[in-house]
């Protein structure tokens, strides 16, 4: 049972050292007009996903929509929580790639596989997706911590950005990916903890 050496940053899969995970617009009135899951299951695994991040000590780049103007409110506690201290960066443009404070701090963690997290599937996740892979970017949609505005508003979207180059992941797979070998025993007990409260173990004993 010998494991071949860690990968480095020009691994072809996702791990903690190529990649970024971005939250967009995980607000109260965004998760309020979610119709494709369920708005408890929804904070679950988003809140899910930034603790894997932090676990795996993967850089988070937060934003929010129209909470300086007065519009909306702030990230929901829960989440904001999970995350921990980053930055938020507001907007007022509905497509996260537009926003310059945003876009450069995207650009400013050099790595070019992009988690992407963002309410509406069909809009704050389609079009910043868009936009990244325009400009050679891989991005990766968390299938299951994201939600539209109906079921056929989400599947579309999916639909959309997958054509268009987008690999799409679950959280299941995405915590495989980072963990990827159990000889790496110092993120194994979050790991296992991190499928138990996805689902994917059930505890059976």
């Amino acid at each position: 049972m010998t494991s071949f050496p860690k990968r480095g940053a020009d691994d072809r899969l996702l791990s903690p050292e190529n990649s970024l995970i971005t939250f967009i617009d995980y607000q109260s009135t965004q998760i309020n007009s979610i119709g494709s899951m369920k708005h408890a299951d929804l904070v679950h695994n988003a809140v899910l996903v930034a603790k894997i991040a932090n676990q795996y000590k993967v850089p988070i780049v937060l934003s929010t929509v129209n909470v300086h103007t007065g519009r909306n409110q702030d990230t929901i506690s829960p989440l904001k929580k999970a995350i921990g201290d980053v930055p938020s960066y507001d907007r007022t443009s509905i497509n996260a790639w537009e926003d310059k404070d945003y876009n450069d701090a995207i650009k400013a963690t050099k790595r070019k596989k992009i988690i992407m997290l963002g309410l509406w599937t069909e809009a704050c996740l389609t079009f910043p997706t868009i936009d990244a892979l325009a400009e050679g970017y891989d991005v990766y949609p968390v299938v299951d911590a994201v939600g539209g505005t109906s079921p056929l508003s989400h599947e579309t979207a999916l639909r959309r950005v997958e054509q268009a180059g987008a690999h799409l992941i679950t959280i299941p797979q995405l915590i495989c990916e980072y963990q990827r070998d159990w000889n790496r025993s110092d993120t194994v007990p979050g790991f296992v903890q991190d499928l138990f409260e996805d689902g994917a173990f059930t505890p059976l004993q």
